[in-house]
């Protein structure tokens, strides 16, 4: 019987290291703004359409059947492209009497959705803008 090797520490290691990266590449040129709100787009893999949607820090606002609760987020602007970071919280309301209390609950990249990745059957979440 082979057994398998926990891959979730790796992700970790790769989620720091990026993290330290990225607040080590900042120069004295290049600010970090805090914003109040953030934007998100939802794809209703359903329906294919998409949504958007601005929730307010430290609020959870509920999307049809997630409820969706942003902790903290940063915008720092590089060039032309700015790097957008949130840390989210996402619950599946129809898993009521599951063991898992979030769907997704981490750290979302607006240049790079695969480093953490929000994985929904219904439902896809872009993080666009921190603001406010």
């Amino acid at each position: 019987m082979k057994l398998r090797k926990n891959i979730l520490p790796g992700k970790v290691k790769l989620l720091i290291f990026f993290l330290i990266v990225f607040s080590n590449s900042l120069s004295s040129e290049e600010k970090i703004y805090e914003g109040n709100f953030i934007e998100l787009k939802v794809l209703d893999k359903v329906s294919s359409k998409n949504h958007k949607i601005n929730i307010k820090i430290g609020e959870e606002k509920v999307f049809k059947n997630i409820s969706i609760k942003p902790l903290k987020c940063k915008n720092s602007e590089f060039d032309d492209n700015p790097e957008i970071i949130a840390y989210l919280q996402v619950k599946d309301l129809k898993n009521i009497g599951k063991d898992e209390v979030f769907v997704f609950n981490g750290w979302a990249f607006s240049s790079s959705p695969s480093i953490n990745t929000f994985d929904h059957p219904v439902y896809d979440l872009w993080l666009t803008k921190c603001f406010g």
